[in-house]
């Protein structure tokens, strides 16, 4: 059996078919960071960037991109999404970390629809922040839970086997936390 699941025999892109799977409820959640220069991060936690409120604009365009997610990723099932979450905090001057939670009761899980509104919440933070900070930089974004469906439950370890040590030696900086949600 190939496992990689969105290619046939022959190696043809498809379509996996759901349909003999069991409908349960399933949750995903998935993380990512943008990194800026400390004025940014002043001007978005101030609100005083002439496009408006940075972090709400974002949320919008998560849960806006999660529910469609199969317009972005091609071999991906259209799911009823039952609820989007998407969530920011400040890790320290430079660091917005952003967090969305995906659920549904579907054949398929939700993972995608997280790291879609993840990727989304930050390329949407670039874009209204760009005129004043071109060096932003958007990384970290991974699957950081999921759960429901014959695969189970999945979380992230505190250190995955791919990450570098440049990762580990940041992580385990002690740096002050300000959540908004």
């Amino acid at each position: 059996m190939n496992p990689l699941s969105h290619f046939d025999a022959e190696g043809a892109s498809r379509m996996v078919d759901v349909g003999a799977k069991d409908v349960t409820a399933r949750v995903a959640r998935a993380s990512g960071r943008v990194r800026l220069c400390p004025e940014t991060v002043a001007l978005i936690r101030d609100r005083k960037l002439a496009k408006g409120d940075v972090l709400e604009v974002a949320r919008l365009a998560g849960i806006m991109a999660a529910k469609k997610t199969a317009g972005w990723i091609p071999l991906c099932h259209p799911l009823p999404l039952d609820a989007v979450r998407v969530s920011f905090e400040y890790l320290d001057a430079q660091t917005i970390a952003i967090e969305a939670e995906t659920r549904t009761t579907a054949r398929t899980g939700v993972e995608m629809e997280a790291l879609v509104a993840v990727s989304a919440a930050a390329l949407t933070i670039y874009d209204m922040c760009k005129s004043v900070d071109r060096g932003m930089v958007i990384d970290r974004i991974r699957l950081e839970e999921k759960s429901g469906g014959k695969s189970g439950h999945f979380v992230r370890s505190e250190q995955s086997p791919r990450e570098d040590a440049h990762d580990t030696e940041e992580r385990n900086e002690p740096q002050e936390s300000e959540t908004r949600r």
